[in-house]
């Protein structure tokens, strides 16, 4: 009889199974099974009149799972070695209940890496289910369904914007202010004098003992008027300054940091991390590259701390070894660890051929970072000579790197460059070629990045690390927000949702109110407060908010065009719906009217060559009906003769490996539009044909018909071999009749219809 491990990513379960033996099966749950119902009193799934009772369901789509789960852990050993977090607790929870096991069973197994050391020593150490992690998710989920369903459909019926929520809408409210605080922002005029000689510049540093800023050009031009053309050195001050390496990444700062050096989204950071981690091929070994992704913690294992220490004392000298760097964080766990590899040995370049480019460079930066972290500081001579001249003190400042430490591995940045001075005397006089004043104007803050975004999330004590780049992703996909290059700028219906939530939930929907609910959550979470209290005293706070907001938040009603109905005489109006607006009648239900738009050239061209044709230019048009409608495309100017169509935006960038034109997609990721290995970083798995044995299975587009535009998987050995899915293949087998299994919606089905149906 063998033992079943569950885990919850199919990806894990091979790697996994390969270390355990024969003794044991791995299957996986494929995320979360079950969820809270949209039945009872406003489709919450809570019972609130009765202690906040969930009632949860199988989440659509999942019922297979769970029945394929029941059959083969009848009358078997279950071991539950889902994500170490408070998600991957519920996830245990529910898979417990649902196969009717004993919550006090000693069957939940904590790993942080996925390696065979790792995981076996896991299983050394299983526990039970700790119920209070649990309660502290099941209270998450409820608070965010509390607000996400009420004042969602709130605001869907005022002011037609699509969703609220517990920590989207405070990071919305970031964004709104800062935007207001720029539009608001009244630029002022500052002046600074610069005196320039042979081969050095001064700066000058205060006048009459101040180093306040000049904010008037009358004393600017009077000090200037009042200079020599003289400057005389008056101190030198020398001194050694040490600069310490940074600790390694928490999920936050990877993203961070992923964003700024790699120009990845917080999105892709995660999906490229969660590879790592799951494991990948590795000469003959399957294992995981970096530990759990998801941690607000910078410690770092004792053992690992150890091997890298003699790893940097072997590779660099005992002078570069360091010591440890944990950052203090408020709420961290510190029983997780840090984002590090799980093997000092797997440098990147040694792994590098393993690896698509995204997982090289994520890899590349997780290593270095948790490496540098151990070592020695870097030591820099600082050099600070001051001269005067009348009332007036000016300064020059330069520096040398006298001990490369932890820049030896992490390669140097802009200021670490040595900056050399000329050489000077006390007392010595120089005389300047010319003396300038400069008028500037000071300048509003910076819009956000999603870097800086998340930087003051963490910060401010809003949300969680798995929520980040969810958080990104719903503000985008609610049209909330726009990117442009980089920047986060609200659009006018972000800006009428975040004001209208800020005038009626300011008091719920606010920094200090979520930040306070995370450490309530946090004590739940550790046993040190009771989940139903908390939710009780957060519903009494929030329903007669709610309950004012609902009678007195002005609906918007629907703008006039001036045109009338031809059906009814009644005033035609602009609607917002699924796809974007359109013109209906004002009388609905009774009129149900909807003007056509197909003949309105609404099209925009784009100076990028057709490059199928090389005569046409692409024109970015919005498909008016079909599952697409609403959707933007891009088409051939050149069309009939030349029907060359994208989803996603053409580029002028060329593919560095076959030549061919680069789209961009909604999240700013370019790929390879003739789907060479480029595309996407092959997001795709290598999956032999199964129909001829020969040809493998590539990623197309298709260019005509019902279908056109959308993606799908053929043999490359066309047209000898004509095998087609709609869905991605992937090379995990079926267990009820060993098809291949094809991804849809981040779910495994089976490729075999007929066993699909059975």
């Amino acid at each position: 009889m063998k033992n079943i491990i569950i885990v919850e990513s199919p990806s894990k379960s091979k790697t996994i199974e390969s270390y355990m033996g024969d003794d044991y099966k791995v299957l996986s749950s494929v995320g979360h099974i079950r969820d809270l119902a949209t039945s009872g009193v406003d489709g919450l799934g809570i019972d609130i009149k009765n202690g906040f009772a969930p009632t949860y369901k199988i989440i659509s789509g999942k019922e297979n799972i769970v029945k394929e789960l029941k059959k083969e852990c009848k009358n078997k050993k279950v071991f539950l070695a889902t994500d170490p977090d408070r998600e991957g607790e519920a996830i245990s929870y529910h898979l417990a209940s649902i196969l009717d096991l004993d919550l006090n069973d000693i069957n939940r197994i904590e790993f942080h890496e996925i390696t065979k050391p790792a995981i076996l020593e896991a299983f050394k150490h299983p526990r039970k289910i700790d119920m209070d992690l649990v309660s502290s998710q099941e209270t998450r989920r409820m608070l965010d369904r509390i607000i996400g369903f009420k004042v969602s459909k709130l605001l869907q019926s005022k002011i037609k914007s699509k969703s609220a929520g517990r920590v989207q809408s405070v990071a919305l409210k970031l964004i709104c202010d800062l935007e207001k605080e720029i539009n608001n922002f009244i630029s002022t005029p500052y002046y600074e004098l610069e005196a320039f000689f042979d081969n050095f510049k001064l700066d000058m540093e205060s006048y009459k003992g101040s180093k306040k800023t000049i904010e008037s050009k009358d004393l600017a031009e009077e000090i200037l008027h009042s200079l020599t053309k003289q400057f005389k050195v008056s101190d030198i001050e020398n001194k050694e300054s040490k600069r310490e390496s940074k600790p390694p990444y928490t999920t936050s700062t990877l993203q961070q940091d992923a964003s700024n050096k790699l120009n990845f989204v917080s999105t892709r950071t995660m999906r490229v991390a969660q590879s790592l981690y799951e494991g990948k091929r590795i000469g003959n070994i399957e294992v995981g590259l970096i530990t759990y992704m998801r941690t607000d913690s910078t410690h770092l294992s004792d053992i690992f701390v150890k091997e890298a220490k003699e790893y940097i004392s072997y590779k660099y000298g005992n002078n570069y070894v360091g010591k440890i760097k944990e950052k203090e964080q408020k709420l961290a766990q510190q029983a997780h660890e840090a984002i590090r590899p799980t093997s000092i040995e797997r440098t990147p370049e040694s792994v590098k051929q393993y690896l698509t480019t995204d997982e090289y460079k994520l890899y590349k930066l997780i290593y270095n970072r948790a490496i540098t972290s151990l070592m020695a500081a870097a030591v820099f001579s600082k050099t600070k000579v001051l001269f005067k001249n009348n009332e007036t003190i000016w300064k020059i400042t330069g520096q040398t790197l006298v001990f490369d430490g932890y820049i030896r591995a992490y390669g140097k940045e802009d200021d670490d460059e040595n900056k050399v001075l000329p050489k000077f005397e006390i007392g010595e006089s120089y005389s300047a070629n010319e003396i300038k004043l400069n008028e500037l104007f000071t300048k509003p803050k910076s819009r956000y990045t999603e870097a800086s975004l998340i930087k003051d999330m963490e910060e401010l004590g809003i949300g969680r690390p798995s929520t980040y780049a969810q958080t990104m992703s719903t503000l985008k996909e609610r049209k909330y927000i726009d990117l442009e290059e980089k920047k986060i700028i609200p659009t006018p219906q972000g800006i009428l949702t975040s004001d209208s939530l800020d005038e009626f939930f300011s008091s719920i929907i606010n920094v200090k109110y979520t930040a306070d609910l995370e450490i309530k959550l946090d004590k739940i979470s550790r046993g040190e407060a009771d989940n139903k209290e908390e939710l009780q005293e957060f519903y009494d706070d929030f329903l007669p908010v709610f309950e004012n907001a609902k009678q007195n938040m002005s609906a918007i009603a629907p703008e006039e065009t001036g045109e009338m109905c031809p059906q009814c005489g009644n005033p035609l109006v602009i609607r917002k719906g699924k796809y974007g607006d359109f013109v209906a009648c004002s009388n609905y239900p009774k009129c149900k009217y909807v003007k056509q738009e197909e003949n309105e050239d609404d099209s925009v061209e784009i100076d990028i060559t057709c490059p199928k044709c090389g005569e046409g230019h692409f024109i970015k048009k919005q498909a008016k009906k079909g599952k697409n409608a609403g959707n933007y495309f891009y088409a051939c100017s050149n069309y009939p003769k030349c029907k060359n169509i994208y989803n996603d935006e053409p580029t002028n960038e060329k593919c560095e490996k076959c030549g061919s034109m680069m789209l961009r997609n909604k999240d700013n990721e370019l790929f390879c539009s003739a789907n060479c290995s480029v595309e996407k970083e092959n997001d795709y798995q290598d999956v032999l044909c199964p129909l001829c044995g020969k040809g493998h299975l590539v990623r197309k587009q298709a260019k005509k018909g019902k279908n056109i535009g959308n993606y799908f998987f053929a043999c490359d050995n066309f047209p000898r071999c004509k095998n087609i899915y709609s869905d991605e293949p992937t090379n995990e087998k079926c267990e009820v009749c060993g098809s291949i299994m094809l991804k849809k919606d981040g779910e495994l089905i089976c490729s075999n219809e007929k066993c699909k149906k059975s």
